[in-house]
């Protein structure tokens, strides 16, 4: 129990920093570098998403193995992982 536990707060960790990085992408990075011409801060915001992107898929599969989540709820928690605030939806609906 003890061990799930700490795979669900590390899990809401990767979830919130893939969620912020994703909003400062888009946010922050995406217009910095079409409107203002400087594309270093999505060289390194693009890079730290893409390393918590992969890190929260791999998260979502290991919570649905521990969790016992429906085939159902995977599929949505990994598609919240495109939307912005979608991580956000998920630390509160299914953890």
């Amino acid at each position: 129990m003890i061990a799930v536990n700490l795979s669900v707060k590390t899990f809401k960790i990767i979830s919130t920093l893939e969620a912020i990085s994703f909003l400062v992408l888009l946010g922050i990075a995406m217009p910095l570098k079409y409107i203002w011409d400087l594309p270093q801060m999505v060289q390194i915001v693009g890079m730290a998403h893409g390393i918590l992107f992969i890190l929260y898929l791999i998260g979502a599969y290991y919570m649905f193995e521990k969790l016992q989540w429906s085939v159902r709820t995977l599929l949505i928690v990994m598609g919240c992982s495109v939307i912005p605030f979608g991580p956000f939806y998920v630390e509160k609906k299914y953890l």
